[in-house]
Order: structure tokens, then sequence, then C-alpha cells
């Protein structure tokens, strides 16, 4: 199937490691011109390398943090007018409300919750303009399922979730979609982390907690990161121009909800 991507540019914010990665390749694999974010220029780099070995095309690299307006300023004028946006960050640590003063909270709304909305802001005009674009916000499957150790995460996302459903409606009568993937226990090097947590907590070795955390979902595996790059590029295509304000979840089976 020819997802109509080549040549279209795409920003992906958070990408030289993880989901954000994922996401870089499976783009570029169809023939996107991808710019790649993050904070880490050598573990950019070596990002970059391994895009150019698989797909025999080099991505561009931004240096920055993207929640901050100097790094977003860095990715606006390294690609100013993207036909695709990626919006990803890592999620906070799960933690208790006895840690969490304002200074914390402040710092998890900017960071999950504004700094995406403001980078939005930046380049839907230009895809209302020119007719076309799409937009896709990584959150969390914590949006439908809220947990009380994740609110830093829940919470400012939640809010995220609510802004990218309200223009979604604003914008789709211009060829742009909006759209939030909402992945849960995908095999990460943040799931590892948080594998190696379990395992102190339980006082059990990282092998059982793998086993632990996997047998909660139906598929009985963790997700790959490829299979998010794959759903993002999908939504990225000109096959999915009537699928927008959407949220769609990555949790082989978790979610019990209806809707």
């Amino acid at each position: 199937m020819d997802l109509g991507l080549q040549g279209k540019r795409a920003f992906v914010s958070a990408s030289s490691t993880g989901l954000g990665k994922a996401c870089a390749l499976s783009l570029a694999r169809e023939g996107a011109e991808v710019w790649l974010n993050g904070r880490d220029e050598e573990r950019l780099v070596r990002t970059a390398d391994e895009i150019q070995n698989a797909v025999g095309r080099r991505p561009h690299t931004v240096v920055g943090d993207i929640d901050a307006a100097e790094g977003r300023a860095a990715a606006l004028a390294a690609c100013p007018a993207p036909d695709i946006l990626v919006c990803n960050s890592g999620g906070p640590k799960p933690g208790r409300m006895d840690q969490w003063d304002e200074a914390v909270w402040n710092e998890a709304v900017t960071a999950k919750m504004v700094s995406p909305i403001l980078l939005i802001q930046s380049v839907v005009g230009g895809m209302r303009a020119r007719g076309s674009g799409r937009i896709i916000v990584i959150t969390s499957a914590m949006v439908k399922t809220p947990q009380l150790a994740m609110a830093l995460s829940t919470g400012p996302r939640a809010g995220l979730t609510a802004f990218c459903k309200a223009l979604a409606r604003e914008v789709a009568a211009d060829g742009v979609t909006v759209n939030c993937l909402l992945p849960e226990k995908i095999d990460t090097d943040r799931l590892e982390r948080m594998t190696r947590s379990l395992a102190r907590l339980r006082q059990i070795d990282e092998v059982a907690a793998r086993a632990e955390m996997a047998s909660t979902v139906p598929a009985g595996r963790f997700g790959r990161p490829e299979e998010v790059g794959d759903a993002c590029a999908f939504l990225c295509s000109s096959r999915a121009g009537y699928i927008t304000g959407q949220n769609l979840q990555l949790d082989g089976g978790a979610y019990a909800g209806l809707v």
C-alpha cells in the first residue's frame, strides 16, 4: 500500500530514542523527509546513522529541548513548514501526592501539555493554508485509565488530549488531521526501567518482573516500537484523511472499556 508520504516533511520531537525514533524510522521508510530532535547531539547522530543505514537517506537533526522556547525556535528554524508534526516526550516518573509540590506540577504541565500545544500552534496555520497536514501526538494509555501514581502524566496529557480533540474539529475542513496515539507497555528503555523498579519493589529478578508485567496484557507480550511507528505512519498517510480527533490505543487489548 502506497501511503503517499514520499517527500513529505516530517518533524518528530524527542526522536533520538524510543517511540519517537520508531515513528521517525517508519516515516523515513515511507519516503518522508524527516527531522529528528533531541537534547543529546551524540545520540541524535547515532540515530541518524541508523536510519540512514536502514533507508538509504539521512534524516536532518535538530539539537534542542523541545520543552523550552529556544528548542522550539530551533525546530521551527530547521523545519518551518512541516507537512507532518509528531509530538512526543518521555513520561514522568511514577510518584506520590506528597512528592508533588507546585514546582513539580508546573514542570509537568509545561512539558506534557503546554509545550506540545505551543509547537502545534506554530505549524497548524501553515498546514491549513496549504490545505493539508498531519498532527500526531503521542500521549499514554493513562489518559483513559488514570492511575494516581502516574498523575503527573495523566493530568497534563488529558488536557493535551482535550485540546487535540477541539483542534481536530476546527481544522478538518482544511485537510488537516489531528490524532493521538495511546501506547502502553511498549518494549522500550522506559519499560526496562519500570521492570527494574518492579523487580526491586517485589524483590524478584528482572526476568520474573518482566513476565509478570507481560501477563497483564491480553496479547501476552509487550508491544514493539515499530508497531507504534507504523501506526503513526498510517495516520500520517493520504489513506487516513478521514480519520481525525481519535485516540488510538496501542496496548495489546489491555483497555477494558467500551469507548
